[in-house]
């Protein structure tokens, strides 16, 4: 089992209700918001149906221990460090990291960890069209590749 990796690209106008209901429930309530889901049939479907508002694919245990490092908030919206994952969670960054890229550990039950990311626009711009999936030449939907679009959002 492994875990994905999303990303919210487009914006809020003009969204439905059940795209906007699931979107709130995968808390991608911004652009550039990002979070990290197991490989399970729930999560797999709530992706396909936002998959024109979102990029998505799998992600390894260096992207992960990356984002946790460069962008993940404790409550208080204090910075996530190596420190506190030793003294709080009695751990290091490493396992943390291996244990929420195979989907063993949900964000959410890392405790004061906020479950999204807040990522910059990424440096250089995007390459193909932001309305496309990646199959019909753009940046949207299901990619192997998710790891150098977040290098160049962190």
């Amino acid at each position: 089992m492994t875990a994905y990796l999303v990303i919210r690209i487009r914006g809020q106008p003009d969204v439905r209700y059940d795209i906007k209901e699931t979107l709130k429930r995968l808390r991608l309530h911004k652009k550039f918001h990002a979070t990290i889901v197991p490989d399970d049939p729930i999560y797999k479907s709530m992706l396909f149906k936002v998959k024109d508002y979102v990029a998505y694919g799998p992600v390894d245990t260096e992207t992960v221990k990356s984002i946790l490092l460069k962008r993940g908030r404790l409550i208080g919206d204090k910075p996530f460090t190596e420190e506190y994952v030793k003294e709080v969670l009695k751990t290091t960054i490493d396992e943390l990291a291996e244990k929420i890229a195979k989907g063993e550990l949900k964000l959410k039950d890392v405790k004061g960890l906020k479950p999204v990311f807040r990522l910059h626009p990424p440096r250089g711009g995007f390459k193909r069209s932001t309305k496309k999936l990646v199959s019909a030449g753009g940046e949207l939907g299901y990619r192997e590749d998710i790891d150098k679009l977040v290098v160049k959002m962190l």
